[in-house]
């Protein structure tokens, strides 16, 4: 018979662990006698191996040790530590002198083999296995089963199913050993909305401002589908925060809450009670700065923007002193970390209440001086470290200034290499002594290259399209084969190729960008290189005459340089073009000749501001606009040739053809005339053409990834002629009307979206030809509404809604900027870094179209968007 052995402090201990102590013999020996470990037996193991544990336990054989004593108590704590065994016990086995030997008796938890939930979608369950950490392997506790249905209750709650219940069982598994299932059955039931929110108390404030100011708190209404009415604790307790807030805007400084209580109507509503005390009304007295010695007391009282006698507005007075809602606010904290003091500290205090009066001192510790010590970026796998420095506004050894960091967050964003959503300066190693500390940049490298691969039928065929754009290129390492993962990158450049094909056309281009020019200076190089060519297509034979064709061969070379003036913000561009139209008997009526050669050599201008915010896909602030000028030589200018009579003759030509039968067998003999003269007509082409473009975001709700966003935009363009005895050229018009897209394009036009409206259907009628050949003046006014569903790395996507307005114009004298054509309609985008932008509009045009054949309203258009800018 055993019998338990009483081990001094330990023994209360063991009883309360259950853990016990057994001879297996009759013996007697005083409390805590020192013995010699003779050895050691782990019993009750299933899936341990018996080295392992008693390697944990710390316990060797041949060691002194006392028992009963420390160790062996904190062998147990150890061992409980684990939450690897539901019992431990410790058996004395024998004695044998100053020997003794244990055995240490475990019973190992039950290991989770499969878990099932019940009550939930199929593709929610590995989401919720997910948040919960319950895995096949891991040992089953009261506390796993008891934090798992506290988490999926709490997480139903704050969606709103307030009566969510939650029940977990487990059972044996006959398969494995010491393994049991896992059963998980959740009862969301209903969304419980509120029915009514009644206000106590109130007399200087009307109930409906206050519901007002309850920003996700909100009552069913009918109508209601941007806000819910559904009850969220976390949401409600800051509302009852934002009451004390509304009424401190007001000059009720003392107002608060005094109760408030949620009264259950039914399973699916429930009533908000709320009693205010309302108290005095009160004023701003004196406003004294105490410790101010950068800025003077007059600098301070014009960023506080507070007089004397101003309505008492604690929220204003919190935000003017620092506002932690914008972390580029005009405030007085900005002021100062702008200025290069990080550790000061402003604090308005109270310091008297005469009446109704309130007197302020706004104290300030303003520090020490402080500079940037240490520069790091963190997290960019992908990208080099230079190519992130240059952008970067902070340097070591400058005075810290915050906005600098913003600025350089907006930098980073605008690259396109790293998620804008998770830039995050970190600051460390901050000395208030010495005034110094270090500031490293936490990246997330985002995709940066896309491929275009699709196919598609149309224009006579099947359309192939091959395309490949590296935003983050190293082309000096284009030779070395360690480099390519799966192609050399690193350096911030840009390479993208396309190739588009079908029976009718083809199209080739190549295009290179080097951002900082020589690695100094942020000067941009583009090169750019193009080869295209259309094949004359019979619509009734759909035969392909290769004979006939029309090639447009261009190449352009530019320089684009940041500048400081205005701000730096602004660039000037420069950039040379060269294209060869060649005309091979190309008489389909598009252009005004069809053999020939027709060249242009242009320059263009252009200034350029982008100063939005909140990243490239989803700009939240800011504005970003572009004013361009393309122009040739004045040829004509600087040549002998009669301009005037040879187009007199032509148009001359063109309408004796007109009064001639198609089958005249003058006309072909006519039209060569024709096409001879106007070869020589525009054999130089000469133009200039004006572009502006500008682009405005304004949040109007919300913050960060779920930023309610304002888009307004306004374009406008002008083709224009030197010599109105030479005319118009029939290339770079203007195409008004459809999805925006102008992937192909044969003439070098602008193709200017207009959803609502078929596909360049806004494009005005030639008096003369009687086509729509482009137009020379166009104008475009959109407000776009944008909400973001998802801002991840992965895929960007956000919903929208437009209204538009827009037209284009024979020539300036018909141009009306009120004169357009409206739609309006809903869109969505996703963003993938892979493939780009794809996205869809439904537009609904509400005039009719250029094209004469409308006499009422357009109506419904549907609008596949692919690569389009954001």
């Amino acid at each position: 018979m055993k019998r338990f052995i009483p081990l001094g402090p330990l023994f209360i201990l063991l009883l309360f662990l259950t853990t016990t102590f057994t001879l297996a013999q009759d013996f007697s020996y005083e409390d805590g006698k020192k013995y010699i470990l003779g050895g050691l037996e782990v019993t009750g193991l299933q899936s341990y191996n018996e080295q392992t544990v008693k390697t944990y336990t710390g316990l060797r054989v041949g060691q002194p040790i006392t028992v009963p004593g420390d160790q062996i108590s904190e062998v147990i704590n150890k061992l409980w530590g684990l939450e690897l065994f539901s019992d431990i016990k410790f058996f004395i086995t024998d004695i044998q002198g100053e020997n003794i030997f244990l055995e240490l008796n475990i019973l190992e938890r039950p290991t989770l083999s499969n878990v099932t939930i019940y009550g939930v979608k199929e593709r929610k369950v590995d989401e919720l296995l997910k948040d919960t950490d319950l895995k096949k392997g891991k040992k089953i506790t009261q506390s796993l089963i008891a934090n798992s249905k506290n988490y999926l209750q709490n997480k139903y709650k704050k969606q709103g199913y307030l009566n969510a219940q939650v029940n977990i069982v487990t059972a044996k598994d006959t398969v494995g050993d010491n393994t049991q299932n896992m059963v998980i059955n959740i009862k969301k039931g209903d969304k419980v909305k509120i029915r009514d929110i009644v206000f106590e108390g109130n007399e200087k404030i009307k109930a409906k401002k206050l519901r007002k100011a309850m920003k996700k708190t909100k009552e069913k209404r009918f109508g209601r589908f941007w806000k819910k009415s559904k009850f969220i604790r976390d949401d409600y307790e800051n509302d009852l925060n934002l009451l004390v807030d509304k009424y401190a805007e007001n000059g009720y400084r003392d107002a608060r809450v005094l109760s408030d209580s949620i009264i259950k109507v039914d399973d699916n509503n429930i009533d908000i009670k709320i009693k205010v005390e309302e108290g005095n009304k009160y004023y701003f007295g004196d406003i004294d700065f105490v410790g101010n010695t950068v800025y003077t007391d007059r600098e301070l009282a014009a960023i506080l923007g507070i007089k004397k006698g101003d309505t008492y507005n604690g929220v204003l007075l919190r935000e003017r002193v620092a506002d932690d809602s914008d972390p580029d606010a005009f405030d007085l904290t900005n002021a100062y970390q702008n200025n290069g003091y990080l550790f000061s500290n402003i604090n308005p205090v109270e310091v008297s209440a005469e009446n109704d009066t309130i007197n302020f001192e706004i104290r300030i510790i303003e520090g020490k001086e402080t500079f940037l010590n240490h520069i790091t970026v963190s997290g960019n796998d992908k990208t080099n470290d230079h190519v992130i420095f240059r952008e970067l506004r902070t340097r070591p050894g400058q005075k810290y200034n915050k906005s600098d960091i913003i600025r350089s967050i907006r930098e980073l964003g605008q690259l396109g290499f790293f998620d804008a959503e998770n830039i995050k300066p970190e600051v460390g190693n901050a000395n208030p002594n010495e005034g110094t500390v270090d500031i490293n940049y936490s990246l997330v490298e985002a995709g940066s290259s896309q491929i275009e691969l699709q196919g598609g039928y149309g224009g006579g065929g099947f359309i192939g399209t091959l395309g490949l754009s590296f935003s983050n290129f190293s082309i000096q390492n284009l030779f070395k084969g360690e480099a390519y993962k799966p192609v050399p990158m690193g350096d911030g450049q840009t390479f993208a190729l396309r190739l588009q094909a079908s029976r009718t056309f083809r199209v080739y281009s190549l295009n290179f960008s080097e951002p900082w020019l020589g690695g100094v200076k942020p000067v941009r190089f583009n090169l750019s290189i193009s080869r295209t060519q259309q094949f004359s297509y019979d619509f009734r034979t759909r035969n392909i005459d290769k004979s006939r064709q029309f090639a447009i061969t261009g190449v352009s070379a530019g320089l684009a340089k940041r500048v400081q003036w205005p701000d730096d913000f602004f660039t000037v561009s420069h950039s040379l073009g060269y294209q060869l139209y060649d005309f091979k008997n190309y008489n389909i009526g598009l252009f005004s000749f069809g053999n020939g050669k027709s060249n242009s050599f242009t320059y263009t201008f252009g200034i350029s501001r982008n100063a939005t915010g909140g990243g490239r896909i989803y700009p939240r602030s800011g504005s970003n606009f572009s004013v361009t000028a393309k122009l040739t030589p004045p040829y004509s200018l600087f040549s002998n040739k009669d301009f005037r009579a040879i187009r007199d003759e032509s148009s001359s030509l063109l309408e004796e053809i007109r009064d001639l039968e198609q089958n005249d067998p003058r006309v072909p003999i006519l039209n060569s005339q024709r096409e001879k003269l106007e070869e020589e007509r525009f054999k130089w082409l000469e133009y200039y053409k004006i572009n502006f473009k500008g682009d405005w975001y304004t949040t109007l709700a919300g913050r960060d990834d779920k930023s309610l966003v304002l888009r307004t935009n306004a374009e406008f363009g002008f083709l224009g002629a030197y010599n109105h005895d030479v005319g118009d050229v029939p290339f770079e018009r203007f195409f008004v009307g459809g999805d925006g897209l102008g992937n192909f394009t044969l003439d070098g036009r602008d193709v200017i979206q207009l959803r609502g409206y078929e596909n360049q259907s806004l494009t005005p009628i030639d008096p003369l030809t009687g086509r729509q050949e482009g137009g020379l003046v166009y104008n475009k006014f959109s407000l776009e509404l944008r909400y973001p569903l998802t801002l991840k790395p992965s895929a960007s996507i956000y919903m929208l809604t437009f209204l538009e307005a827009g037209n284009a114009f024979n020539n300036f004298q018909q141009f009306n900027p009120f004169e357009v054509k409206r739609s309006a309609g809903v869109g969505l985008r996703i963003f993938m870094p892979a493939f780009g932008l794809l996205g869809i509009d439904f537009g609904y045009g509400f005039d009719s179209d250029n094209t004469g054949q409308e006499t009422g309203a357009h109506g419904w258009e549907t609008h596949f968007i692919i690569g389009q800018q954001f």
